[in-house]
């Protein structure tokens, strides 16, 4: 065991503390490293990793019966068994080389590097006390402290969950058969996937409680639109404008009450999945005792720069409540210890944060949206590009989809922000998000030679169109094109070719 006091103590193993943990190995300090449980946390178990393994095999499976079912075959069918035989190789991958590289870095780095099983408190700001799985408390000293413990699930006041018949993500993908029926309780971007997935395999008849009247609030009403009717295609009944009343478990299966439009349905189905959010970890990490304070929105450690109100405490990942992304994890995690150790002054920027959710189709996006724009009364150009017309899409026979992108309403035309929607769109946006970093114009993009055939050509086109110089012309596939300015939340035509 190494002795001695640390330069910087970890507490929580998941992406956004084992980033931090590894940044500061490449800064030569002595860094303990402190989880309760399973390193990679809910990256690999019980989240992104588990269900984007979900996603990718029942794509796999919806286009095969696409193709097949079209020709007048019988459909193509995988047992629970195989799917989850799949996604235990997939978890199980990623534990090892976490497992692997923890151990090399023990034994190669032991005097950079210590790994610690157990719960972590802060007794002070310099004193860490680590409870093992075996009843041993030890106590260690350090100059900093870098808090990522984390999210759990949200729960719902009067839903008992048991993590069998209602669930949470946590407890999904330990189901033993595809349930006959699935009801979701929230249409953001967890709850949307999970309906993608289950509607994908075709075993289960899917419902989903959306509070609003377009799933995916928060994006533009054309995104949250062809996600709705590819989920209703595929047999999701989407309650729309729904208030759950009641929800309990009776005879083994789930009840539920709504009401929705004035009018009450209650129906009863096998299994339910709550899907409301994710809440930070704070639970018994010595907060109170410290004085250690929440940001100002009430709902995030590290308000200022990833620092908390205690200097030397820094917070990154999901306990820091601002992106809930795992890539964002790890860029906060890196930028604290950047700052810790390396001098760094220039502040963390979330304008250019590339996500990407997996619908059907594909939905990737970076920096602002339409509905953005026009909440902030920014005047912007808007440039849309139907997938029909990219040569890429039509080989692989997937034209559903656009790309579109918002820029600002001058002659520099610098990069708001991009959506991509369709086959292959998170290939699309990664320029994009480093001209928004960079704060350049369109120009460079418009004139950079794209790989062809490929979905990426749309960047181009979109931007040429902006620029009035592009091959298939707004004016003529009216239906296909589209180039606007966005003025008072007012939508106006540009005069194009």
């Amino acid at each position: 065991m190494n002795q001695g006091r640390y330069d910087l103590v970890v507490i929580g193993g998941g992406p956004a503390g084992y980033a931090a943990a590894m940044r500061a190995i490449d800064f030569g300090k002595r860094v303990c490293l402190i989880e309760k449980s399973k390193v990679g946390g809910a990256g690999v178990y019980h989240g992104a990793l588990s269900s984007k393994t979900l996603w990718e095999l029942s794509q796999r499976v919806k286009n095969v019966n696409e193709t097949i079912v079209s020709l007048g075959r019988d459909r193509f069918e995988l047992s629970w068994e195989e799917v989850k035989k799949t996604l235990e190789e997939a978890v199980f991958e990623r534990k090892f080389q976490y497992s692997c590289h923890i151990k090399l870095l023990k034994t190669n780095r032991a005097d950079l590097f210590t790994y610690i099983r157990g719960y972590g408190k802060l007794l002070d700001p310099n004193t860490v006390q680590i409870t093992k799985e075996d009843g041993e408390i030890e106590k260690i000293e350090t100059d900093y402290v870098i808090i990522a413990t984390g999210s759990s699930p949200r729960g719902l006041p009067n839903i008992e969950v048991d993590e069998k018949i209602i669930m949470t993500s946590d407890g999904i993908d330990q189901i033993t058969d595809f349930p006959k029926s699935l009801v979701i309780v929230g249409a953001g971007v967890i709850g949307c996937e999970y309906a993608t997935i289950f509607s994908n395999f075709g075993k289960t008849k899917v419902y989903l409680i959306d509070r609003g009247d377009h799933i995916l609030p928060f994006e533009d009403d054309d995104i949250s639109q062809i996600v709705a009717k590819n989920l209703e295609k595929h047999g999701v009944t989407i309650h729309h404008k729904a208030s759950l009343d009641r929800m309990e478990i009776v005879d083994g299966e789930v009840e539920y009450e709504i009401t929705a439009d004035g009018n009450k349905e209650i129906i009863r189905v096998e299994k339910a999945l709550l899907s409301v959010g994710r809440v930070p970890n704070l639970q018994n990490i010595g907060m109170e005792e410290l004085g250690l304070k929440m940001g100002k929105t009430g709902r995030h450690l590290g308000d200022d720069d990833t620092q908390t109100n205690i200097p030397n405490i820094f917070a990154a990942g999901d306990v820091s409540g601002r992106i809930a992304l795992v890539n964002m994890g790890e860029i906060e995690a890196r930028h604290a210890v950047e700052r810790i150790f390396g001098g760094k002054t220039e502040r963390l920027s979330y304008d250019n944060v590339c996500t990407i959710m997996f619908l059907e189709p594909e939905v990737a996006s970076v920096g602002m949206n339409e509905k953005q724009c026009i909440e902030k009364n920014i005047p912007v150009k808007v440039v849309k590009l139907d997938y029909s017309v990219m040569a890429r899409a039509i080989a692989m026979r997937k034209t559903q989809g656009f790309f579109k992108i918002i820029v600002t309403n001058d002659e520099d035309m610098r990069i708001l922000g991009m959506r991509a929607v369709g086959e292959h769109a998170s290939s699309a946006i990664q320029a994009v998000a480093l001209q928004i970093k960079t704060k350049q114009g369109i120009s460079e993009l418009a004139e950079l030679i794209h790989p062809h055939p490929s979905i990426v050509e749309g960047v181009q086109e979109c931007v040429r169109m902006l620029l009035n110089k592009s091959i298939f012309k707004s004016s003529v596939f009216k239906d296909k094109l589209a180039c606007y300015s966005l003025v008072d939340g007012v939508k106006t035509p540009l005069q194009r070719l």
